[in-house]
């Protein structure tokens, strides 16, 4: 039963995380305490931040760069100097270690324009070109493409209740 009422607050925390305790209190049908003691054990366990998700457009960026990977050796040394690399890189958004597309590695990076964006890769081909063995870059425009589908987490919801 705790487990269920977790799960609620945390979709409703994904829905909107401004509401107040109180609010959630009312459209989950339980007491403000309950929530405040149910949102501290989610923020323990389940969130690793409260964000918002920009406008990328409105922030000046125009391209999104989607950049897979393959290094020659996948070791940790390796994971150490990648994970300092993209901490001091302000346009990556996420790197992590994976596998497909005859990859090992995914980056994803923000550029105000293709000019920035060739910059960046400047620097990224002369600290990374050593240790990969091959990247295929997948760039969307977002002034130029057709968006099908918004990034949000708001679909998780639904896709959680169909998987029951």
């Amino acid at each position: 039963m705790k487990q269920e009422k977790l799960l609620k607050l945390l979709f409703e925390l994904i829905k909107n995380s401004k509401r107040s305790d109180r609010d959630l209190a009312k459209i989950l049908d339980i007491s403000q305490p309950t929530v405040t003691r149910l949102r501290k054990v989610l923020e323990k366990q389940a969130i690793q931040q409260y964000t918002i998700i920009p406008n990328l457009s409105y922030l000046g960026f125009d391209l999104v760069a989607f950049t897979f990977s393959r290094t020659k050796e996948l070791v940790h040394p390796l994971w150490d100097k990648g994970r300092e690399w993209a901490k001091e890189q302000p346009n990556v958004v996420f790197v992590s270690t994976g596998q497909g597309m005859d990859s090992d590695a995914l980056m994803i990076s923000v550029h105000k324009d293709y000019a920035d964006f060739v910059r960046f890769y400047h620097i990224f081909r002369r600290d990374w070109g050593k240790y990969l063995e091959d990247f295929k870059i997948f760039i969307i425009s977002l002034s130029g493409s057709v968006t099908l589908k918004h990034f949000t987490f708001n679909h998780l919801i639904e896709a959680h209740q169909k998987a029951k």
